[in-house]
């Protein structure tokens, strides 16, 4: 069984339909690269896979665990069923980290905080918190704890930090930062949760052409047997060269899929082949 499982995807938004029957999958340490034209659903399958939209049919599997099932959440005569808590989808989306287009950072913390703030939240969310009229020692042990497992996250958010090549930026604030180097940023933000398979859309898109190469550097630098990467891009170079499956989608399906030698050198599909004449003309 694959590492991830995507069956049947179905998404629209009123009458639009967006995703049409999707279904791919994807082994542990793979980079998949989803290229296709604006409006063909690259994003929206992203959404969906981390559980920011809620596709109208179809399943995710991820190693092994059915995180989502539209069957369930619709009963005998289309009567609907209890959904997911706010706390069960939070805990199902940090299986996926997300690098979105324009950032995202705050930009009132700076760069370290940036990236220790949801591993420091999460932390608290977990330990037991004493009682108002708990013991003193109970009250000391909890704050000793949290103060330990802050350090901890610090020490890793330094060391995500440097492997993005931001070391020396950790006290600077994103207004203080180039477009290339919040993206950075971001990424290592996604990667301090531990994701199972993180996810890239359009991450170089809000970008200078000059800053675009200094993350797709870091990005096919993290490719290893460890990290499964999904990849929303334009830039075809990058693609062919960090992706170990590519899927080409239009009007809401997948029209191509196979390898970057397969779906770049030899396209099987007359969209597929157009798609790809008018990128390498730069339209």
């Amino acid at each position: 069984m694959a590492f991830l499982e995507v069956k049947n995807f179905y998404k629209s938004f009123g009458d639009t339909k967006v995703l049409k029957g999707v279904d791919f999958d994807l082994e542990k340490g793979q980079v998949l690269v989803l290229i296709g034209s604006s409006g063909s659903g690259k994003t929206t399958l992203l959404r969906c896979l981390n559980f920011l939209e809620t596709p109208d049919v179809g399943t995710i599997t991820l190693n092994e665990e059915v995180l989502f099932d539209a069957d369930k959440l619709t009963g005998a005569k289309g009567t609907k069923m209890k959904r997911d808590s706010d706390e069960d989808i939070r805990k199902k989306r940090l299986r996926f980290g997300m690098v979105f287009q324009s950032f995202n950072l705050f930009p009132q913390y700076n760069v370290l905080r940036n990236v220790t703030l949801a591993m420091d939240l999460r932390a608290k969310e977990k330990l037991v918190k004493p009682k108002l009229f708990a013991k003193v020692e109970e009250k000391k042990a909890y704050k000793k704890a949290l103060e330990t497992i802050y350090q901890e996250n610090k020490e890793k958010a330094l060391e995500l930090i440097e492997k993005v090549g931001l070391s020396e930026k950790i006290n600077n604030y994103p207004c203080e930062l180039s477009g290339g180097q919040c993206q950075r940023v971001a990424i290592a933000r996604a990667l301090a949760l531990n994701p199972d398979i993180l996810c890239f859309d359009e991450p170089t898109s809000a970008l200078d052409p000059e800053l675009t190469g200094e993350v797709l550097k870091v990005i096919k630098g993290l490719k290893s047997a460890d990290s499964t990467m999904i990849v929303v891009t334009h830039e075809m170079e990058f693609a062919r060269s960090v992706a170990d499956k590519v899927i080409f989608m239009a009007d809401g399906i997948i029209e191509e899929e196979g390898t970057p030698e397969e779906v770049f050198g030899n396209p099987k599909s007359l969209k597929t082949q157009a798609f790809l004449q008018k990128s390498n003309e730069g339209i």
